[in-house]
C-alpha cells in the first residue's frame, strides 16, 4: 500500500492517506468482532489476518525491510481510528509499533532475523525496565523472568522484555553506580503466558497477560543496552526523518491516540442514543434536552482541541528535523505534554457524554459503558500520566526536568 512521501512537510492531509482510509473502513468490521474480542481476551485470528493484510503491522518498519515507514501522524491516526472501532485493537496496534521501533535498535543480524523479507512481524511485550535476570554465557545469555502487560501476546511472533545481567549474583552496574538494563527479544514459542493474569475492567481484548521465560538462551544479536528512560531512539541509524525523530514524537502520543479514538466513539455513542431514546418519565427524545445538546457540543470541542494541539507539536518536531535542525528540550517537552493533555481532554469529553446517557450508560452491554471502561484503563498508563505536567513545567522554569525527559 502506498504511503506519503516521507520528505513532505507535516501536516499533510492525513485522512487522505490510503492506510488511514483503510483504518476508517475497518471500524464496522471491528464492531462485528466485539463479543469475541471481549470473551476470548485476544484479537481473533481471522481479524489479525485482516489487520495484517491492511499493512497495520508494518507501519513503522523501514522500507528497506519491506515496511511502510510512515510518519507519526499517519501511524497515530490509524491507531486512533482502530480504537474508535475497538479500544483493544487500537491499543495493540499502537503498542506493536513502539515495540518494533525499539527492536530496530538491535544489531543488524538480530533485526534481519526478526524482520525477514516478506514477513509481517507482530511484536508484543514491553520496553519498560525490569522483569528478567540473566547470566552471561558464550554467545549470549541464559535468562529467566516474568514481565507484565504482554499486550498482543497471543497473536505475536516475538516478545520484548527488559533484564539485568548478574555478575556473581549481583546486578551489573553503570560506571556511575546506577542500575543497568538490557532489552531482549524472545520467540513467542519460548514464552509461557500466565492465564488469568489479565482480569480487568476494560481493554480485555488486548490480552495483556503476564508472561514468563525460564532459563532460555538469548543470543547476543537479539539484545541491546537499555540506553534511556523511558527510551532513546536507538533506531536512528535507519535513514529517513521517521527514525531521526526524538522518542517524544512516538512514545506518549501512541497511547494518547488510543484514548482520543475511544472518546470519539463515546461521543458518537451518545449521539446515536440521543436520537432514539425517550428517557423514562419524559415526553421528548433525549436529543431534545438542552443539557444533552450542550454536552455533545462541549465534548466534541474539548476532544478536538486536544487532538489538534498534539498533532501540531508532533508536526513541529518533524519539520525541525526535516529542515536539518536539532529539536530543543522545550519542543520535546511540549510534544509530550500535548499527548498528556489530549488524553486528559478525552477523559473530560468521555465523562461528559457518559453522564448524559442516563441509566443506559452503566448497562454493561451499552456502547457508552464499553467506551468508558476502555478509556479509563488507557488513562491509567504511565505514558500519559499527570506527572508529565511538572516535568514540563520545570523545563519552562529553567530547572532540571530529571531523567524522564531527554
Amino acid at each position: 500500500m502506498d504511503t506519503m512521501v516521507e520528505e513532505t512537510r507535516l501536516p499533510v492531509d492525513v485522512d487522505a492517506q490510503p492506510l488511514v482510509q483503510a483504518a476508517a473502513a475497518m471500524r464496522p468490521v471491528l464492531r462485528g468482532y466485539h463479543e469475541e474480542i471481549e470473551r476470548e481476551q485476544r484479537i481473533p485470528k481471522a481479524l489479525v489476518e485482516q489487520l495484517r493484510a491492511a499493512g497495520f503491522y508494518r507501519m513503522v518498519i523501514p522500507r528497506a525491510l519491506g515496511g511502510l515507514q510512515v510518519d507519526p501522524l499517519t501511524y497515530l491516526r490509524v491507531a486512533e481510528l482502530l480504537a474508535e472501532g475497538a479500544g483493544s485493537i487500537g491499543w495493540n496496534i499502537a503498542n506493536n509499533g513502539i515495540g518494533q521501533l525499539v527492536t530496530l535498535g538491535l544489531p543488524d543480524e538480530g533485526v534481519h532475523e526478526i524482520y525477514p523479507p516478506g514477513h509481517e512481524t507482530i511484536m508484543a511485550g514491553t520496553a519498560v525496565q525490569g522483569g528478567g535476570q540473566a547470566v552471561q554465557v558464550e554467545g549470549g545469555y541464559r535468562i529467566s523472568g516474568r514481565w507484565t502487560f504482554g499486550s498482543g501476546c497471543q497473536e505475536s511472533a516475538w516478545m520484548l522484555g527488559s533484564f539485568q545481567i548478574l555478575d556473581d549474583g549481583q546486578p551489573r552496574r553503570r560506571p556511575d553506580g546506577g542500575s543497568m538494563y538490557w532489552r531482549g527479544v524472545f520467540p513467542r514459542s519460548e514464552a509461557t503466558i500466565v492465564e488469568g493474569s489479565w482480569d480487568v475492567a476494560g481493554l480485555r481484548g488486548t490480552g495483556s497477560f503476564d508472561w514468563i521465560v525460564d532459563d532460555v538462551f538469548l543470543p547476543e544479536r537479539r539484545t541491546m543496552v537499555h540506553v534511556g528512560v523511558p527510551l532513546d531512539n536507538q533506531w536512528a541509524r535507519w535513514p529517513g526523518i521517521t527514525y531521526a525523530l526524538p522518542s517524544q514524537a512516538w512514545v506518549g502520543p501512541h497511547h494518547s491516540a488510543v484514548i482520543t479514538g475511544i472518546a470519539r466513539a463515546g461521543i458518537d455513542a451518545l449521539i446515536a442514543l440521543a436520537v432514539e431514546k425517550t428517557p423514562r418519565g419524559r415526553t421528548g427524545m433525549l436529543c431534545e434536552n438542552p443539557q444533552v445538546q450542550d454536552a455533545v457540543g462541549r465534548a466534541d470541542a474539548i476532544l478536538n482541541a486536544g487532538r489538534v494541539y498534539r498533532g501540531a507539536m508532533i508536526a513541529e518536531l518533524w519539520n525541525t528535523v526535516a529542515a536539518g535542525g536539532e529539536t530543543t528540550l522545550e519542543q520535546r517537552a511540549r510534544c509530550r505534554l500535548a499527548a498528556v493533555h489530549a488524553a486528559d481532554s478525552a477523559r473530560e469529553a468521555m465523562d461528559l457524554v457518559y453522564r448524559h446517557g442516563g441509566s443506559t450508560s452503566f448497562k454493561r452491554e451499552s456502547r457508552l459503558a464499553e467506551c468508558w471502561r476502555d478509556l479509563h484503563v488507557v488513562g491509567q498508563t504511565v505514558t500519559i500520566a499527570p506527572e508529565w505536567y511538572p516535568i514540563g513545567g520545570r523545563i519552562y522554569l529553567g530547572m532540571d526536568p530529571g531523567s524522564r525527559l531527554r
